[in-house]
């Protein structure tokens, strides 16, 4: 039991490492990437015993808000479709004595469609699992500091960034990695003349 709760806390520490805070910074590279579809369902969900209620409408609206806040960031040329499922997730409650500080917890498995080539690029669908990010209001459990909203909002941002990096982390998927994109390619060439002109 001991080196199974040691395992989760170093779990969850290592996932608190996880910050959306970067969404105010230009978006990491996935060369011609366009979000198409954003597609999140619930349906086979299950909560924890020591949760916060959410209903399947609360995680789909949070988790497709998040994804279209970091991905739709991009201005790419070919379409990737993402598809979310929610597996799990047990939203830290209120009341509880600090000594306990739960977490909030968020398991989804994703699928991410290459629409021009027609088919989903990872075979099995890559679960995560999603913790929320370590602060001053979650070092003493969320649930006494945090509405259940900001709790979701919290889980969802961090889900879509892990989304991201693991997309990073198979470049192969996205041909154009480290080019412009078209968007970048024709905002430079609109201030060329001015600063030919400049020059003369």
């Amino acid at each position: 039991m001991i080196r199974r709760f040691a395992a989760l806390l170093l779990l969850a520490l290592a996932a608190a490492c996880t910050s959306s805070a970067d969404l105010n910074e230009a978006p990491a590279d996935l060369g011609n990437f366009q979000l198409g579809h954003n597609v999140v369902v619930a349906s086979k969900m299950k909560q924890a015993a020591l949760s916060r209620g959410a209903t399947e409408e609360e995680w789909v609206a949070s988790l497709t808000k998040a994804v279209d806040e970091r991905f739709g960031r991009y201005e790419g040329d070919r379409l990737y479709h993402i598809g979310i499922s929610v597996e799990g997730f047990s939203i830290a409650p209120g009341g509880i004595p600090l000594v306990v500080s739960p977490k909030s917890v968020l398991i989804i498995r994703v699928t991410l469609w290459d629409d021009q080539l027609g088919r989903k690029l990872n075979k099995e669908a890559k679960q995560f699992t999603v913790f929320e990010s370590l602060s001053a209001d979650t070092l003493v459990g969320s649930g006494l500091t945090q509405t259940k909203e900001e709790q979701m909002e919290n889980l969802s941002r961090n889900a879509a960034k892990l989304i991201q990096n693991w997309m990073l982390q198979n470049p192969d998927w996205f041909p154009g990695l480290g080019e412009e994109t078209p968007a970048a390619a024709a905002s430079e060439a609109a201030v060329k003349p001015d600063t030919v002109a400049a020059e003369g």
